[in-house]
């Protein structure tokens, strides 16, 4: 059993461990929690104790195996009440975050799962990130950030790299989300912006946009 500061803590370090090859640095996990180095090393102690990280001077923070597999079953928590949220609440996808954030520090397996089973064992949350399954696996499709194609490339919106939600509301007033169809009509070298298709519609995005959009080629 962690409190839901540790499983803050195990999240945070699982996400900036996928960017990265090496260990986390305390700074690192101090600047994305908002918190202080002091704070990250004593919580740090206390996760190697109970065997969540491995800790190494110089070379930063990893999560064990056990870390690994309790990050992904914060994550499918997280990510299944997100489902639920939009499908069975009608919650927007930019209203779920800050909801699911208190959601996933629910303790009881028996819920999840019979929550997993009621929606349907979902693959995504609305957002198009894989929900974990029940042993921690994760299915990743092949995708790419719409700012990496080139000019005639189509595909499938099939994520966001930024769930904030002022990001997603932006989505939302030019018609991008989830499973829409997009164009690369042409790409202003200057500044990379883009001419994407929508729709039968043309539409001006800058590079900024592109490089939060996930792409499935078609």
């Amino acid at each position: 059993m962690f409190s839901q500061s540790e499983e803050n803590y195990i999240k945070t370090i699982y996400h900036l461990a996928n960017n990265s090859e090496k260990g986390i640095s305390t700074n690192a996990i101090a600047n994305q929690l908002d918190t202080k180095a002091s704070s990250v090393t004593d919580m740090i102690k206390k996760l190697s104790e109970k065997e969540v990280v491995v800790y190494k001077k110089y070379q930063g923070v990893k999560l064990t195996d056990f870390g690994k597999k309790t990050a992904t079953g914060i994550i499918r928590k997280h990510r299944l009440w997100e489902v639920f949220l939009v499908e069975k609440l009608n919650f927007s996808w930019d209203e779920v975050h800050e909801v699911a954030e208190q959601l996933e520090h629910i303790k009881s397996p028996k819920l999840i799962n019979e929550l997993d089973a009621f929606l349907g064992y979902p693959k995504h949350d609305p957002h198009g990130d894989p929900i974990p399954d029940e042993e921690g696996n994760i299915h990743q499709i092949e995708k790419n950030l719409l700012s990496v194609l080139k000019k005639g490339v189509k595909g499938v919106c099939v994520g966001v790299n930024d769930s904030s939600s002022d990001f997603l509301k932006f989505l939302d007033k030019q018609g991008i989300g989830l499973g829409v169809e997009i164009k690369i009509i042409d790409i202003e070298p200057f500044d990379g912006s883009l001419t994407i298709e929508i729709n039968n519609k043309p539409l001006s995005i800058s590079h900024k946009i592109a490089s939060n959009l996930y792409i499935k080629k078609i």
